[in-house]
């Protein structure tokens, strides 16, 4: 009797301590660190991801939460002395866990005016004393291993796990290879996670090896950016958490125990890009090249396609006619944008070969056109027509965006002839009158022409003064985008990058 109540007192206290090892509830993942991982609001702000952001392709959700608390500009010491760190412990419950990678912002001032963010380069503890010329309090500056100890000590406190990473590289290559930070701060995040038996997944070192062999040219542009070498682009951020995964596999850390056998990865939705108009963006030949043709060259096509759907030759009322604007509409998603420039055909005949002009106005006059066939055409006005294009832009919850035609090489003495009192004024009447995005390329090309002078000028058209080669194309395009990148309130300045970007 008395050895039966011995076993069932033995199997309750096994009961309470096995309890006791079981998380509260789901538990949670929280991530930490600067903008390599989170960027910005975590939506690929200016192109750019942490890996933060794709953990959940890595991770059972149904069985852990994610919390990406990362913030871009930190430290591991202003993501505590900006309190980002306390309201994260506070929600700490035990059988959580705390990724954490920092360093990138460490190296930066102690004290200046305008970040004051920097470390104590090392794991030691000595410290400085200073008066933050920045928030202009009196505060005690640690070394960078100081900061991780207290964050990985704390998060022990309330029960959590943490695990450390190293930075991931920067795009900064000596002699074909990647340079490492194993002699700094990977070095001493790895010391620190050792020292204080916690995991350490050595990022930089994981990273480093997987982009090496594919080499700078194809690493440029496809996991990081010519004009940063810091962030990386979805393609980067994606690798680096299935890096960070494969590092778990591999650790004692239960977390490995919420991975994904089989994870389904995926790079965010692509928006789409359409280019609406005549030969002077259409491609043409290799004498005569439209803007659009090389329009890609300023955007981030990891996140945008582009569709030059111009046709040479036609107006605002025939590519409607003809059925291509159909084609266009009816490819269209929520958040894609069209760029249309009409103008060059619709002043052409209406009623006779080719029929494709409009009438010249913004008004809901028409005109009957009799083919001699037994077919006639309704023709409309040329701002009934690019309004019609608005409208039905919208209608798909797509962004229009109007454009004047490009100027013609055509001078009154030492200025380019503008088109203000016709199409280009009218297709800006369009875009008022229907709320659109406008941009006058008509005037800003003519300002580069003039400055350029006539001889200049006449060598970007081998043919008439209508059509560019592909250096007047390459002209026109760089206009539009940085026209494009100058609007505060369209989101599409968000995936341009311009010439003086690609060097920094």
């Amino acid at each position: 009797m008395k050895t039966t109540k011995l076993f069932a007192v033995l199997l309750l206290m096994a009961s309470f301590v096995s309890c006791e090892q079981k998380p509260e509830g789901k538990p949670t993942v929280y991530i930490i660190g600067d903008s390599t991982v989170k960027n910005g609001s975590g939506k690929g702000d200016g192109g750019l991801w942490g890996w933060g952001d794709y953990m959940d392709q890595f991770l059972d959700t149904t069985q852990v939460d994610i919390e990406n608390h990362a913030l871009g500009g930190t430290s591991s010491r202003t993501f505590q002395s900006k309190g980002l760190w306390e309201p994260v412990k506070d929600s700490l419950k035990k059988g959580d866990y705390v990724l954490l990678q920092f360093g990138h912002n460490d190296s930066g001032a102690l004290n200046d005016d305008s970040r004051a963010r920097g470390t104590i380069k090392g794991v030691g503890e000595e410290s400085e004393e200073i008066d933050n010329m920045l928030t202009g309090e009196h505060e005690v500056v640690h070394s960078y291993g100081w900061y991780l100890r207290k964050v990985i000590k704390e998060a022990k406190e309330k029960g959590a796990i943490p695990v450390v990473m190293s930075p991931i590289p920067r795009n900064d290559w000596t002699d074909g290879k990647l340079s490492r930070n194993d002699k700094s701060y990977g070095g001493w995040a790895k010391q620190v996670a050792e020292e204080e038996g916690v995991t350490f997944i050595n990022l930089n070192e994981r990273m480093v090896s997987a982009l090496n062999p594919i080499g700078e040219e194809k690493v440029t542009g496809t996991y990081f950016y010519k004009r940063d070498h810091t962030h990386t682009s979805a393609r980067g951020a994606l690798l680096s958490a299935s890096l960070i995964s494969e590092g778990l596999a591999a650790s004692d850390n239960d977390l490995k125990t919420y991975l994904l056998k089989d994870p389904k990865t995926h790079l965010p939705e692509k928006k789409d890009i359409f280019l609406i108009g005549d030969s002077t963006v259409a491609s043409n030949n290799d004498t005569i090249v439209g803007w659009g043709v090389v329009f890609e060259k300023y955007f981030d096509t990891t996140r945008v396609r582009i569709h030059n759907k111009a046709r040479g030759g036609r107006s605002s009322r025939t590519y409607r006619g003809e059925g291509l604007w159909d084609e266009v509409k009816d490819s269209l998603n929520e958040g894609d944008f069209v760029l249309m420039q009409f103008g060059h055909n619709d002043g052409g005949h209406i009623d006779t070969p080719k029929y494709r002009g409009s009438i010249r106005g913004m008004g809901d006059e028409t005109q009957v056109v009799d083919f001699g066939n037994d077919s006639t055409e309704v023709v409309h006005t040329y701002g009934w027509y690019m309004k019609k294009y608005i409208e039905e832009t919208k209608a798909k919850g797509a962004t229009p965006i109007v454009l004047s035609m490009v100027p013609r090489n055509i001078w009154h003495g030492d200025k380019v002839e503008r088109n203000d009192d016709d199409y280009a004024g009218l297709a800006k009447q369009a875009a008022e009158e229907m709320d659109a995005i406008f941009v006058n390329l008509n005037d800003a090309v003519a300002h580069k022409y003039e400055a350029m002078g006539k001889d200049k000028v006449k060598e970007y058209f081998p043919k008439d003064h209508t059509h560019t080669n592909k250096e007047g194309a390459e002209l026109n395009t760089l206009t539009v985008a940085e026209k494009l990148k100058q609007i505060r309130n369209c989101n599409i300045r968000d995936y341009i990058y311009l010439p003086e970007e690609a060097k920094e």
